[in-house]
């Protein structure tokens, strides 16, 4: 007999252009594509016993849609960059609070020491934290910061 073993599974999100990285703006995103960001996190997430169940979307309602449908998917946490979507979007905001599912904000630059408008994260209310300023680390340390909150 085998017991069957839980795998914690984390919703990651990212949010409008992040499907640009490495094209775009590289010296505030840098160089790394998010093909590449998503492989580092897929092994980290290895290394941890954690599945990631990943989304980029352009599109608001997508993103609130996998959000709403997050406990139904057995999504234990979420990590998300909503990018330019975290200055705007009282729906994303709305519905991080009403799954009540803990969820990570990251960016890849520092959003408090950019545009007057980017430094307002109407997301980062209803999230455990943030990490900002880091680049891909931003990320990583993301993940990891979520792992260990559903591994308490």
């Amino acid at each position: 007999m085998s017991a069957e073993v839980s795998v914690s599974k984390i919703l990651v999100i990212h949010g409008p252009n992040l499907n640009l990285l490495g094209q775009r703006e590289k010296d505030i995103y840098g160089q790394t594509s998010l093909d590449k960001i998503n492989g580092m996190l897929t092994e980290l997430a290895k290394k941890h016993n954690v599945t990631l169940e990943i989304l980029q979307s352009n599109h608001e309602g997508e993103i609130v849609d996998a959000i709403g449908g997050a406990k139904a998917n057995h999504i234990s946490a979420i990590l998300i960059n909503p990018a330019a979507y975290t200055h705007t979007s009282v729906a994303i905001r709305d519905a991080i609070a009403a799954v009540e599912i803990p969820a990570i904000e990251v960016h890849l630059s520092n959003i408090y020491s950019r545009e007057d408008f980017r430094r307002t994260s109407l997301i980062a209310p209803v999230c455990r934290g943030q990490i900002s300023g880091f680049g891909v680390g931003s990320y990583l340390l993301g993940l990891q910061g979520t792992i260990d909150l559903i591994k308490r």
